[in-house]
């Protein structure tokens, strides 16, 4: 047994979560597992112990683990800026900025990389669980493919494909990949999951035996719609969508076009006593809110612009007009100042943007990234919080003298005079308890008192048991070599 990769017919067909589900029944076996995937393509990062970037994807799946987060899970991080760009991060560490078909171009140096950050992962661990990336459907992009049946076949891992019956077309899904990829790309493929079933899954016994007849496959189960999914980090801004409803105290939060590390959100979509909701482009944002936040982005000036462009500059002005709070967080942080400079052109072209001067303060963008975890101290309530910084640029002005921590002895952060407009660079705030409670607190909201961390171990612990009723865990096991 070493290792095994889940792949899948398209994107958001659940890889993410059985990668996750998977890797902790593993451990709840006894095993020693690893999370890994080649490529992942997501704004939505984790800071590593060993001081890189990840995939917050990848981060979740080592702590169903019992693992901290490592660069080797995920060796290649694209995060994309532009339609047609991305940054590229390789073993945790900022490479460069590359458009998509200088990207393409350049692949075939990172199955190295990847390999090797692989190899060590399956040295140290008795069982790695590896996630594809998009669809080995996609056979326009197999020559230079390290995501999936490009890596598969280099590393020597078996695979079984998951497909989505929720979307709909879940046969066509799994016996029309069967029918175009590469014969020795699909003599790789062991089997299948069908994933995400509503209903009574004996309906589908028909459609599974075709399957499996006309693949040559065989089924690993079907694996019935997990709801409490919902209540694990995101992995995809999509899936905070719906508005979370049912609190007296409304929270509304920005959809940037390049909104990253929106995972923030998730503990306060927890809490009865908010309704949080996501604004969509073109829409308003709600004049009940008592809070809007401003997320992270990977595009800070594109986003201002972009944030322009929906009215949402003249709203959030009028919310903080009639009483309103507004929180920025990393990029969110810095579009609240007066102004953002990127003179050597980091983030796109070269110029400075005027921001909505809702704090006093300034950002010029560097060329060094700040990627640390880091303890801290809630400057207004002595609270201690833990989170992380992944960030470029520096932020100074008038407002930084009313910081909102304190790390180190140094001020992080600024608060406006009035105090409902607050600033930080701190990602994971709200996983902290205390710190949330009494941040709700000043909005007048009451928290519920569960601990986040502990709800999201309860979760895992679920979804494991939830892979072990309806699939075959010890068939599936078996296939790792």
């Amino acid at each position: 047994m070493t290792a095994l990769m889940i792949q899948g017919t398209g994107s958001d067909v659940g890889k993410s979560l059985l990668v996750a589900g998977l890797c902790r029944a593993a451990r709840l076996r006894g095993l020693s597992v690893a999370p890994f995937k080649p490529q992942n393509m997501s704004n939505n990062a984790a800071v590593t112990a060993d001081g890189g970037e990840i995939g917050r994807a990848q981060a979740l799946q080592a702590r169903a683990a019992g693992l901290e987060p490592l660069t080797d899970m995920n060796p290649v991080l694209l995060k994309p800026e532009t339609d047609v760009g991305a940054q590229v991060i390789v073993q945790g560490k900022r490479i460069g900025t590359l458009k998509a078909r200088d990207y393409f171009a350049a692949k075939k140096t990172l199955i190295a990389p990847v390999l090797e950050s692989f190899g060590r992962l399956r040295a140290a661990h008795d069982l790695v669980i590896v996630e594809g990336a998009g669809s080995p459907a996609e056979v326009n992009l197999r020559a230079s493919d390290i995501a999936n049946m490009g890596f598969a076949r280099a590393a020597d891992v078996p695979v079984v494909l998951a497909g989505d019956i929720d979307r709909g077309g879940v046969i066509a899904q799994l016996v029309g990949t069967a029918s175009v990829i590469d014969p020795e790309d699909r003599a790789m493929i062991a089997g299948f999951i069908v994933n995400k079933f509503r209903g009574d899954p004996r309906l589908f016994d028909d459609g599974y035996r075709f399957i499996e007849e006309r693949t040559g496959w065989r089924g690993f189960g079907v694996v019935p719609f997990f709801p409490e999914a919902a209540r694990l980090p995101a992995e995809d801004a999509l899936d905070l969508s719906s508005p979370v409803r049912g609190g007296a105290v409304t929270v509304a939060w920005l959809a940037f076009s390049r909104v990253a590390n929106f995972d923030d959100l998730d503990p306060l979509k927890q809490e009865p006593g908010l309704t949080v909701v996501m604004v969509r482009p073109g829409q308003p944002i709600p004049a009940e809110a008592r809070l809007v936040i401003l997320p992270g982005t990977k595009s800070t000036r594109g986003d201002m612009a972009f944030l322009r462009a929906q009215g949402w500059d003249i709203d959030l002005k009028a919310h903080h007009r009639r009483g309103g709070h507004v929180l920025g967080i990393c990029g969110g942080y810095q579009m609240l100042g007066r102004s953002v400079a990127d003179p050597e052109g980091i983030e796109g072209a070269a110029g400075e943007t005027e921001g909505l001067g809702l704090l006093d303060v300034a950002t010029v963008m560097t060329p060094d990234k700040r990627l640390t975890r880091t303890a801290a101290r809630h400057e207004a309530t002595g609270l201690g919080l833990e989170g992380y910084e992944i960030h470029i640029g520096r932020t100074e002005g008038a407002d930084c003298a009313r910081p909102f921590a304190r790390i180190d002895g140094r001020p992080e952060g600024a608060i406006s005079a009035d105090g409902r407009v607050t600033g930080s660079y701190l990602h994971g705030m709200f996983t902290d308890d205390a710190f949330r409670a009494a941040f709700l607190a000043g909005l007048g909201a009451e928290a519920s008192g569960s601990g986040y961390g502990a709800e999201v171990e309860r979760v895992l612990d679920a979804l494991a048991a939830h892979l072990e009723r309806h699939l075959d865990i010890d068939a599936l096991f078996a296939l790792a070599r």
